[in-house]
């Protein structure tokens, strides 16, 4: 489709920290992380919304939001994970996209009002989806 920045990271126009690339999906860290390692699962196809997604393809795609929640866990030393999807309101981009965010108490997100943090570096970013990526592909 054109024009969507997803799908753009997809074919490799426009740059991102991949954490897991596969024949049907692609996981990034979001550029505007609410936690370190936050990160982007997309389908490969354009689909705008979760009702828009294949049934038959609906538990393959959660299966890697489940690996990436455990690579949280494992790999960033996170108690958990919040793992939200948004379709059509608060969806800043029309590319259905699941969020897997690491997670610890008392890690200062309440609500839906959330801060959002920066990398320090685009080294830094790399080094992070480097781990999750790295957990990923051995699992």
């Amino acid at each position: 489709m054109g024009g969507c920045v997803f799908c753009e990271i997809i074919k490799g126009e426009r740059a991102a920290h991949v954490v897991l690339d596969e024949p049907d999906v692609m996981a990034f860290l979001d550029a505007r992380p609410l936690f370190k390692g936050h990160t982007l699962l997309v389908p490969r196809a354009h689909y705008e919304t979760l009702t828009d997604l294949p049934a038959e393809f609906l538990g393959p795609f959660f299966g890697y939001a489940q690996r990436l929640a455990g690579a949280m866990e494992s790999v960033l030393g996170a108690a958990g994970s919040f793992v939200a999807m948004n379709n059509r309101v608060s969806q800043s981009v029309p590319h259905l996209h699941v969020h897997v965010v690491p997670r610890n108490r008392k890690d200062g997100l309440r609500g839906f009002f959330w801060p959002r943090q920066k990398y320090a570096s685009d080294a830094e970013a790399a080094e992070y989806a480097g781990r999750l990526a790295g957990a990923l592909s051995s699992g």
